[in-house]
């Protein structure tokens, strides 16, 4: 059996120690791991305390069916979460904002048990509906879609975000909004990397000395056809290559990247 505490090529990584000791220093940082789910807790309690601003119910937006309004969305349900979808005019799939897939991506399961919680769950993009539809086919995203092109207001601000909203009779209240970092509990894939050694082997975090040298941030969420990450002109949104007629993409125009 090969020793290969001798052929290492991280000479400074963590020690290497025995069970009960591993399991010592994994209890003290389990201390640690609870104050921090109790200040997220504490967190959520005053997010379900911040003031609510209403918005238009009534504005139209496009789904399958053509216009409907807004409160539908809520399929008669007293609260929505909406994620809403960037969208780059006129450019095929595969350029599309990466980031925006790697929520969507990862979102597109949890419908279900967001409505058996009395939870109703949208994408919105500004993206006009005769672009999304086909984008939709392609991905083979089911949940509902549904353009707010022309839109104003808190129903159609600024893409990127995920936004929960509470409907009280015809009447809706927008109660959160969040973008950036705040977006991270929408892709698991975040918090599983962050157990791992590596973590997201991106430059920002603390490893410890010796450990891979980071790259940039969100390096990962567009790769080519053989699998390498790259945000060039030869990359798509990484899952995309999971679905079927995913074929190389002819190099394009760069549109950088989003995160």
């Amino acid at each position: 059996m090969t020793d290969t505490s001798t052929t290492t090529a991280l000479p400074d990584r963590p020690s290497v120690v025995d069970r009960a000791a591993w399991q010592a220093a994994r209890d003290d940082l389990l201390v640690r791991e609870k104050a921090h789910t109790r200040a997220g807790d504490a967190l959520a309690a005053a997010r379900r305390r911040l003031p609510m601003t209403e918005v238009d119910a009534g504005a139209l937006v496009v789904g399958a069916d053509g216009p409907v309004p807004f409160v539908d969305l809520f399929a008669g349900r007293d609260e929505l979460v909406v994620y809403q979808h960037m969208w780059h005019d006129g450019q095929p799939v595969e350029n599309q904002c990466p980031g925006c897939t790697t929520n969507a991506w990862h979102v597109q399961r949890s419908a279900p048990y967001l409505a058996a919680r009395g939870v109703s769950f949208a994408m919105l993009t500004e993206g006009p509906w005769d672009e999304v539809a086909p984008f939709l086919e392609f991905m083979g995203y089911t949940e509902p879609w549904y353009s707010v092109r022309g839109l104003g207001g808190a129903v159609a601000e600024e893409m990127g975000h995920l936004a929960c909203y509470l409907r009280d009779g015809d009447r809706v209240y927008l109660t959160y909004r969040t973008t950036g970092r705040g977006n991270e509990p929408a892709a698991g894939i975040f918090g599983l990397l962050d157990m791992t050694p590596y973590g997201r082997g991106e430059a920002w975090e603390d490893v410890p000395d010796g450990w891979p040298e980071g790259r940039d941030s969100c390096w990962y969420w567009s790769i080519d056809a053989e699998g390498a990450p790259t945000w060039g002109p030869t990359g798509r949104p990484t899952p995309q290559w999971t679905r079927p007629g995913a074929t190389l993409v002819v190099p394009r125009e760069s549109h950088g990247h989003h995160h």
